[in-house]
């Protein structure tokens, strides 16, 4: 859309990822730079001269290295403008965890490694961008900025990325799950969406294990979302807006849960404490993983009123949530435990 055969190219506003970043950053957000190392419109990455076969360099690095040239050089100067002319940019997101540095060894054992993209090379070889250098460079330019290598462990990553998956016990370093409200990540006209109960379920799930939840969805062509879209986000909009201190700015309690149905979070002081409930209870809820200290208060988020509670012994403890209670929340309800 900014090439001259494009008359929106002209228009004073065509520099459209500017545009998306300031209205974003207006707003409050973090700005989230996403680039794709690998550019399959770039000859110097799908070289015309050979056929391609899967969605790796198409051409043998070690015989062409001046090309392979072409293409880190490329790479390093959409980074560098990303970094010097959009303001101030947060996070470094970058995407297509094949395009990495790796040894003769690996290569020998491309084919039959687990990683997602890496089963699809049929021309092994390392795809070393100097991902060093390149993070490096980016910090310079962006103080503070956290960097993503997408499914390359190494000292110049912040923080990994699961994909369509939640660890089942979380992560022991800072994570995020990348995942889709629908199954694809780009538009499909009447694509599945996910229900607001499990999208909201998993945004508990993953914060209780210590995470963060990256939701995809993916723009139509006239750059709106399918209308199921929307009625989810009003959704999951409404829970947070009554249950969000249970959300933001909380942290993983000794464990993150109790059975399938119920997950812990604590804010970092740990003098709070949240029980989530995916199905509400129809008699006493017993709890037996979270210590309740004596003389604490407990509630409902979406209600004034407090709840009564006792310990039955020195592991559980039973808190009970009237019928009538329901309706301060939907989808997951949660108990807020304030410690003296």
């Amino acid at each position: 859309i900014t090439g001259p055969a494009c008359p929106f190219s002209k228009h004073p506003r065509s520099n459209v990822t500017k545009e998306i970043f300031n209205a974003f950053r207006s707003e409050g957000f973090w700005i989230g730079a996403y680039f794709s190392k690998p550019d399959w419109h770039m000859d110097s990455y799908w070289w015309k001269k050979f056929p391609i076969v899967d969605r790796n360099c198409n051409y043998q690095i070690s015989k062409y290295p001046e090309v392979w040239k072409k293409y880190v050089d490329f790479t390093y100067n959409q980074v560098d403008e990303l970094m010097s002319d959009y303001g101030k940019i947060d996070i470094l997101w970058l995407d297509g965890g094949w395009v990495q540095k790796i040894s003769k060894d690996q290569v020998k054992n491309y084919l039959t490694d687990e990683y997602d993209g890496v089963r699809y090379a049929r021309n092994p070889q390392s795809q070393d961008i100097q991902i060093d250098k390149l993070a490096l460079k980016a910090r310079k330019k962006q103080p503070g900025i956290l960097v993503v290598d997408r499914a390359c462990p190494g000292p110049y990553q912040n923080y990994l990325t699961p994909e369509q998956h939640i660890p089942e016990n979380g992560l022991p370093y800072p994570w995020e799950t990348c995942m889709t409200m629908a199954n694809s990540w780009s538009y499909v006209p009447d694509d599945s969406y996910k229900s607001s109960d499990e999208l909201i379920e998993k945004l508990v799930d993953i914060v209780s294990k210590g995470g963060n939840y990256l939701l995809n969805i993916g723009p139509g062509p006239n750059g709106e979302w399918h209308e199921e879209a929307y009625d989810k986000l009003r959704d999951i909009g409404s829970w947070i807006k009554t249950n969000g201190e249970s959300i933001y700015f909380t942290r993983k309690y000794e464990v993150y849960g109790e059975g399938e149905n119920i997950r812990f979070t604590q804010t970092k002081d740990k003098k709070t404490k949240f029980i989530h409930l995916y199905d509400f209870p129809e008699g006493p809820l017993r709890i037996s993983r979270m210590d309740i200290q004596k003389n604490a208060t407990v509630s409902l988020l979406g209600s004034d009123r407090l709840l009564k509670w006792k310990a039955l012994d020195e592991e559980e403890t039973e808190i009970i949530i009237p019928p009538d209670m329901k309706n301060a929340s939907a989808h997951i309800w949660v108990i807020k435990i304030q410690q003296p």
